[in-house]
């Protein structure tokens, strides 16, 4: 099928409604008259032709790029149509924001790199092509073949970043690991949002590249900074910039403190519900309880104890690492010539990766909890004693999946609960770490009152099966926590770079 004849079906499709066939100020009322069925089956084909759209976008975003280098000049492209750059030609056409035009640029670029589609420009006004295939190469093909999308592979391009220069190892196996994490990123993007996508490239490549992680994280610290203004009307305004670790917190802060708010979990003591009730009438929005906890804190300072500032759950930031049981030393982990671990980790649902010096001072700081795993990462169980799960069960718990395990939901572990997979009462079923999982309150609820089930054949992967009666495929569910990659790294064999 060429690309103009899946553009054909695209539209074939949509012409079988035939109350879309309208002028287009009638369109709502159109679109209105069609059934819940009609609605998602247009809305599926809508999307497919917008994806096929923006493969010829970024196309042609590349082409133009590529006749319009600064070695071209006033001769380029874009600059003959009087654009100083590819960018703003694209950002007037389309008439999107800066950083979306520069996105399409930025993909299209990449899609151009290593083919010959700069050549029907001036023959003297274009760059030569490299002839090394580009590690970024399965995300071009997954683009064209409609696995992904362009902001997919933005978002994986800038999560993993170029691959780095390391002495005593070879361009060519570095460009090859990178290949291959781009290709497993790829793999899962069908089930993520792009938030969450880039969160993981980033997680990959700070787990392949410790060093590097290293020095982002110092980059990133370095960049902190609190500033004070005062505007024409007397009114003071504040601008931070957190560093990663320092962000992480301030976040557990807001979560533990507004919870009630944002869907936390529901099974808790009474003491907690009557302060979530006093909580959730409270006439102030979000946005003023977060200023009036931020002075209330600085006003306490260190001689308040934590539930006068928190409540019942005190914040927090817990961090992630793996590590192969040694009875000698027991942290068989390598040092670098500066004595910081060449190890990263990781918060519990993988949007934050820290280097082996700031978990070094961490451990200082604080302590660290055992949870013990089998080869593919499956935590120790307590069997059916306890109706409820345990503390260090749901520990595991968050270490296992990250976050609620719904497709496309962002919750993070502290606003979800533990649904056993097979009823405790009515089928017997044990609070077992690998017969439960973990989801938000509102897709808890969801699951139950829709008639949704999750299944799992041993060990193998969750999987969500739709109501009796509905026609939907089963869907794999897939972890949000960084440790996935611990147990199935890319590739499989001398991974990390620093090895």
């Amino acid at each position: 099928m060429t690309f103009l004849g899946d553009l054909r079906d695209g539209i074939d499709r949509l012409a079988q409604f035939a109350e879309l066939d309208c002028e287009v100020a009638a369109l709502m009322s159109g679109a209105g008259a069609l059934s819940d069925d009609s609605v998602r089956e247009a809305f599926d084909a809508v999307a497919g032709l917008s994806r096929q759209v923006q493969k010829l976008e970024v196309v042609l975003a590349g082409v133009i790029a590529r006749r319009s280098t600064r070695a071209a000049g006033h001769a380029g492209l874009a600059q003959t149509g009087g654009f100083r750059t590819p960018v703003q030609m694209v950002q007037q056409i389309t008439g999107v924001p800066r950083g979306e035009a520069i996105r399409v640029v930025k993909v299209g670029e990449a899609l151009a790199e290593g083919t010959d589609a700069g050549t029907p420009g001036p023959a003297d006004l274009v760059e030569a092509a490299t002839t090394v295939e580009p590690w970024h190469q399965p995300l071009g093909a997954a683009l064209m073949s409609g696995a992904i999308t362009r902001a997919q592979v933005d978002a994986i391009r800038r999560g993993l970043g170029e691959p780095p220069t390391i002495e005593g190892r070879d361009d060519g196996d570095v460009i090859e690991v990178w290949r291959i994490a781009a290709q497993q990123l790829i793999d899962e993007a069908r089930g993520c949002t792009v938030e969450d996508l880039g969160a993981s490239a980033r997680a990959v490549r700070d787990a392949i590249d410790p060093v590097g992680a290293e020095a982002r994280w110092a980059e990133h610290y370095a960049a902190r900074s609190f500033r004070m203004r005062v505007d024409a009307d007397g009114r003071t305004h504040g601008h931070i910039v957190f560093d990663d670790l320092g962000a992480a917190w301030w976040q557990s802060v807001m979560d533990a403190a507004l919870r009630p708010r944002r869907g936390g979990p529901r099974f808790v003591s009474d003491g907690e519900l009557k302060a979530a009730a006093s909580l959730t009438d409270d006439p102030r929005t979000n946005e003023q309880l977060a200023y009036d906890l931020m002075l209330d804190m600085f006003r306490a300072g260190t001689t308040a104890e934590a539930k006068d500032v928190f409540g019942t759950r005190q914040a927090g930031v817990r961090l992630i690492t793996i590590r192969d049981r040694d009875d000698e030393s027991g942290w068989p982990l390598r040092r670098d010539a500066f004595g910081r671990l060449l190890a990263v980790a990781h918060s519990e649902d993988g949007a934050l990766t820290l280097p082996g010096s700031v978990l070094d001072r961490t451990l200082c700081e604080t302590g660290f909890i055992d949870v013990t795993l089998d080869a593919c990462g499956n935590p120790l169980d307590v069997g059916r004693e306890r109706r409820l799960f345990t503390p260090p069960q749901r520990i595991a718990l968050a270490a296992r999946d990250g976050g609620c395990m719904w497709p496309g939901c962002d919750r993070p572990p502290s606003m979800t609960e533990a649904h056993h997979i097979d009823e405790w009462v009515a089928d017997e079923g044990r609070t077992d770490i690998d017969r439960g999982i973990l989801l938000c309150t509102y897709h808890h609820v969801h699951l139950h009152f829709a008639g949704f089930r999750i299944v799992r054949e041993g060990l193998g992967a969750f999987i969500l099966v739709a109501p009796p009666g509905e026609s939907a495929a089963p869907i794999e569910l897939r972890s949000k926590s960084p440790l996935r990659w611990l147990f199935d790294p890319p590739p499989r064999v001398g991974w990390r770079l620093a090895a």
